[in-house]
């Protein structure tokens, strides 16, 4: 019978309070992870199979990981919220003037002081557009906060526009040149190639809902509230399209685009490199697909390069070693910190898709390069205390497209034979 140490798998505690105290316990499971996979390797090496017990409290060490990592970024994000009362935020005297406007008609749907402000100002935002402009403490709460819980948005560009449409030009190739002697004729080069990128934004729209006692509570923030209830929704849409959208009425992924073998790479698909086995990496070296990615990408976009993955793809590479023994997957450096692969960060997106048959579930690139992310300025709310007596719903919108905007600074990673 196999005798194993005392190693035990590490249980997520009581969610710790600091960012410091989350990565502690993030650092001690990833040293039992260590310690069990390395054991599991060597019964493999000895026995040519892992012990059942090995491999479930492996397993178990893995989850734990996976939920600690998640605590972290949680406490993270807390962190990162700045304070929506009254004492944060734009403090000029047409700030507060907005604000206390808004509130009123968020908390009684008394219009009147928000259609003298848009008067005095000219606003088009008015409540025959659909709504009011919320005011800008709101607004970029609402987009910090994105920020921090839809990753595809944090590594992308991000464009504010004032219209629907955000069209780019993009340059195919660039002027021509050659050499020349000193007396030679210098006959016209060729003119650069451009291309025009088109990137519509699309309405995203929540409508939470609240009781007459909720607004009439004095102590409680109302801004505050539609914030939390609104990003969160806002996030989990964005995040998803930004993967997978396809574009109609909504953003489209990156992974919506033709992908080809990257050696048949044309402007406006993305390239792949395939791991060699159908729904699994190659049984024989199989982190030589992730370098093979890494190296597809032009050096400029290189070192700026990301891996995006979900947390069970991740789980699956953490077990992954170098010739040397050393793993190639690494923990964050300190908290708030990313973990790296082959020396380069890895972003947790669970909207990519799980290990399966010619699944694209690992993308490495500069996303800042290659990928775009378009929002109309302005979030706009309309009151109605009519259609869901007793609550009084809050249709709040935001318009956001998003599309590639440099098809070389993307690569994938395809589960596939080729």
């Amino acid at each position: 019978m196999t005798q194993h140490s005392a190693t035990v798998a590490p249980e997520v505690k009581a969610a710790p309070e600091t960012v410091t105290a989350a990565f502690e316990d993030f650092m001690q499971a990833f040293e039992a992870f260590k310690e069990v996979n390395d054991r599991r390797l060597d019964e493999i090496e000895q026995k040519m199979t892992g012990d059942v017990v090995t491999r479930e409290k492996l397993d178990r060490i893995n989850k734990a990981m996976d939920e600690q990592k998640q605590q972290m970024d949680q406490l993270q994000l807390k962190k990162l919220r700045p304070p929506l009362g009254k004492s944060g935020g734009d403090c000029t005297p047409q700030a507060a003037e907005h604000k206390a406007a808004f509130e009123t008609y968020i908390r009684r749907g008394d219009e009147t002081a928000l259609r003298e402000l848009e008067a005095k100002a000219f606003s088009s935002g008015t409540g025959a557009d659909g709504g009011y402009l919320v005011p800008a403490e709101t607004d970029s709460e609402i987009g910090r906060r994105l920020s921090a819980v839809s990753p595809i948005r944090s590594l992308a560009t991000v464009r504010q526009v004032s219209g629907t449409v955000l069209r780019k030009p993009f340059a195919l190739s660039g002027l021509a040149s050659g050499w020349v002697a000193e007396t030679a004729a210098r006959p016209q080069t060729a003119s650069a190639e451009l291309a025009e990128l088109s990137f519509p934004t699309m309405e995203l729209y929540a409508m939470p809902a609240a009781t007459q006692a909720l607004l009439d509570d004095a102590a409680v923030d109302i801004e505050a509230w539609i914030s939390s209830e609104v990003d969160m929704a806002f996030a989990e849409q964005e995040g998803t399209a930004f993967v997978s959208g396809n574009g109609v009425n909504k953003p489209k992924g990156f992974l919506d685009y033709a992908a080809v073998a990257d050696s048949a790479w044309t402007w406006g698909s993305l390239g792949y490199r395939a791991t060699g086995a159908a729904g699994a990496f190659a049984a024989s070296g199989p982190s030589d697909v992730l370098i093979d990615t890494v190296y597809a990408l032009k050096a400029g976009h290189r070192q700026n390069g990301q891996f995006v993955m979900n947390r069970k793809t991740q789980a699956s590479i953490r077990k992954f070693k170098d010739a040397d023994g050393n793993y190639l997957w690494a923990p964050p450096s300190g908290p708030g910190q990313k973990a790296t692969l082959i020396g380069f960060p890895v972003t947790e997106a669970e909207d990519m898709p799980d290990i399966a048959a010619s699944s694209l579930s690992i993308a490495f690139g500069d996303f800042a390069a290659g990928y775009l992310v378009v929002d109309r300025t302005g979030v706009r709310v309309l009151r109605d205390p009519y259609s869901a007596k007793p609550y009084v719903l809050f249709y709040t919108t935001k318009r956001v497209g998003g599309g590639v905007q440099n098809f070389e600074a993307i690569k994938l990673v395809k589960f596939a034979v080729n």
